[in-house]
């Protein structure tokens, strides 16, 4: 093997389905000995996975490219915004390659062009997880590719395709093997998560002599098997998303479900080609409760989407006082290329998008702070991050990386990143929780 190997520069935009996909060019990477580094002028080449979704990460993904190219000047781009070959290529001609998402095949034909690997891949040896920018005690797992819904402000279908389920005993594999390199938390992730299997016909499978059907609910129930957290994310509401709640009363897996509900008015909703009934939906919410009352609930909406009036929003204020939503995100709608809500009537200006967006926010903002302050006093396990000023942070199993709150523990005690911990509650604010250290325990 090379005493000096290709060194590749990786920049990885966008969502954790995009995560899960540099994480699969990566480990194809090292596996035929590239070496990642992170400096560009530290690389012979520099890959750019990119995020298309709105205006914003284009934005950045276009800077990202912009820079690569001055820096280094040797630059592939995959990724959501690479789907827009023509267009990429016209601003960046200079370009090495540019492909879709989930092309990691693609990825590696251009690495392999301008950048010839310098050995035999059996020669290096990889851990059966392969490679992961998450930190070690959690990563995600992603289960399908694509949907088959066609929501008005949606263009993913459009790069990724309709749903393409993995074989049920390929995603428990993986989950054992990054259960077996000691990662404390699944993160089950795709684009439309409680949709797994529908593709397939729900077909069986075999893993470990356990026959299993390419199911969501089933997948849900053999994950909570490897007694680590398993969370959901991506869940679109269909009915049989009622038979995981279950599941969670009995602590097979994380009571905690992530629901984009988008918006509460029927109106909106149904130009968004998003299913929606407020009080059907306040109905399953509160049965949910009934049978497991620790769930926590995050969910996204969008206000300023075209034809949204005060009373439709008023509508979306009123939804949330009754649901009393844990987590929730917010955005305003952007009119994305190729979007088909960029043609319906009644388009909001960006005042009336800011103004709703502002109101929205302190509204749910007086929720969550209601509801973390009822946690004072409570005793929570929770997952050890990284050291801070005065502490360490974690997360409790109500909260996800990256996009909910934290957990900040005060305490001189030497802990372990990944570590499970009890703790005390003693002080909250708008979106996380302060708490002194119960007791300290072995992972």
């Amino acid at each position: 093997m090379s005493s000096n190997p290709h060194k590749i520069g990786f920049v990885s935009l966008g969502c954790p389905k995009a995560t899960v996909d540099s994480e699969q060019i990566i480990t194809r990477l090292r596996a035929e000995g590239y070496q990642i580094v992170p400096e560009y002028d530290q690389a012979d080449m520099v890959i750019i996975n990119t995020c298309g979704f709105i205006d914003s990460a284009v934005e950045e993904s276009m800077q990202a490219i912009d820079e690569a190219l001055q820096e280094n000047g040797q630059v592939i781009v995959t990724g959501c915004l690479g789907a827009k070959s023509d267009q990429i290529k016209q601003s960046f001609p200079s370009l090495l390659a540019v492909t879709g998402p989930h092309a990691t095949a693609e990825v590696m034909q251009a690495v392999h062009q301008h950048l010839p690997a310098q050995h035999d891949p059996f020669i290096d040896l990889l851990p059966p997880q392969g490679i992961k920018l998450t930190p070690q005690h959690y990563a995600y797992l992603k289960i399908s590719e694509g949907c088959n819904h066609r929501c008005t402000f949606c263009i993913i279908p459009s790069f990724r395709g309709d749903l393409v389920s993995r074989p049920i005993d390929e995603v428990m594999q993986e989950a054992q093997h990054l259960v077996n390199a000691g990662v404390k938390e699944l993160l089950v992730i795709s684009q439309d998560t409680s949709a797994y299997g529908v593709d397939t016909r729900y077909a069986t499978r075999f893993w470990n002599g356990q026959p299993l059907q390419t199911r969501f609910v089933e997948l849900a129930r053999a994950l909570g098997q490897f007694g680590v957290w398993v969370r959901l994310h991506y869940v679109y509401p269909y009915p049989h998303v009622d038979d995981v709640i279950p599941l969670m009363a009995q602590g097979a897996i994380l009571p905690y479900l992530d629901i984009p509900f988008q918006h509460a008015s029927p109106t909106v909703l149904k130009a968004m080609k998003r299913p929606g009934n407020q009080e059907k939906v306040l109905e399953r919410i509160q049965r949910w409760r009934e049978i497991c009352p620790q769930l926590v609930i995050r969910s996204t909406f969008i206000v300023g989407f075209p034809g949204e009036t005060e009373a439709d929003f008023e509508m979306l204020l009123d939804f949330l006082t009754e649901a009393q939503l844990d987590r929730v995100g917010c955005f305003m709608y952007s009119a994305v290329e190729g979007a088909t809500a960029n043609a319906l009537p009644g388009q909001v200006d960006e005042a009336t998008k800011q103004q709703r967006f502002d109101r929205f926010m302190l509204h749910q903002q007086a929720i969550s702070t209601a509801k973390l302050g009822q946690r004072i006093g409570q005793t929570l396990r929770v997952l050890v991050e990284q050291p801070v000023e005065d502490g360490w942070t974690a997360r409790s199993y109500a909260d996800a990386p990256d996009i909910d709150g934290l957990v900040y523990i005060d305490t001189e005690q030497k802990l372990t990143t990944g570590q499970f911990v009890d703790v005390t509650i003693v002080d909250s604010d708008e979106y996380d929780l302060y708490a002194e250290l119960t007791s300290k325990e072995s992972p």
